[in-house]
C-alpha cells in the first residue's frame, strides 16, 4: 500500500478531493438543503483540524500513509481522529508506519471490496513518549481469522493489543505503544 507520491500526483488527488466536496455542497445548495450544507462544512472543518493535528505529531511516514490511505483504492475507507497532539519520535514513526502498512495490506486482502468497509483510527498520548491507539474496523470480512491471526502475531515488544469487540462484521481493539 506504500506509494511514493510525486508533488503533481499529490496536488492532482487533493484537487480531485476538494472538487468532490464542492460539488456535494453545490448539489445540496441547489436542492435548498441548507442544513445539510452546514453539516458538510462542519465535517470538512473537523477533517481539516484532524489533518493539522496529525501533521504535528512528528511521525512523517505514518502521517503521510494516513493522509493518503484513501487514495490507494483499497477495499476500505480510513478515517482518523487525533485526540491529543503529542511529540512522536523517529522510532515510533518507523514502528507505526511498518505495522499499520502491514495491517492495511491484511485488511485490503480480507475485506469484501464491494461492501462499504470503514476503519476508524483514534490516537492520543498515553504518557510521555507513549501512544494509545484504537482501531475500529466495520465491514464485511472475507477471512476475519487472517486479520485476527495478524493481530496476534505482528506485535513488537513495544506494542500491546487488547481486543474489545470481535464479531462477524466488526473488530475493535486498542493498541498501546511504549518506548
Amino acid at each position: 500500500m506504500d506509494k511514493n507520491w510525486t508533488t503533481i500526483e499529490t496536488l492532482r488527488q487533493t484537487r480531485h478531493d476538494w472538487l468532490n466536496k464542492i460539488q456535494i455542497i453545490k448539489g445540496n445548495l441547489e436542492l435548498n438543503r441548507i442544513d445539510r450544507v452546514k453539516g458538510i462544512i462542519d465535517e470538512i472543518i473537523v477533517e481539516t483540524q484532524n489533518e493539522a493535528r496529525l501533521s504535528s505529531l512528528n511521525l512523517p511516514k505514518f502521517t503521510e500513509m494516513l493522509l493518503t490511505s484513501n487514495w490507494n483504492n483499497g477495499s476500505f475507507y480510513c478515517e482518523y481522529e487525533i485526540i491529543d497532539v503529542f511529540e512522536g519520535s523517529a522510532e515510533m514513526d518507523v514502528l507505526m508506519h511498518r505495522w499499520t502498512n502491514d495491517f492495511f495490506e491484511i485488511l485490503d486482502k480480507n475485506l469484501d471490496p464491494y461492501f462499504e468497509n470503514i476503519l476508524a483510527v483514534s490516537m492520543c498520548e498515553k504518557e510521555v513518549s507513549d501512544m494509545h491507539c484504537s482501531f475500529h474496523m466495520q465491514g464485511k470480512f472475507i477471512d476475519q481469522s487472517a486479520v485476527m491471526e495478524f493481530l496476534g502475531s505482528s506485535l513488537t515488544a513495544e506494542q500491546s493489543i487488547e481486543i474489545l469487540e470481535c464479531n462477524e462484521d466488526e473488530i475493535f481493539f486498542k493498541m498501546d505503544i511504549n518506548f
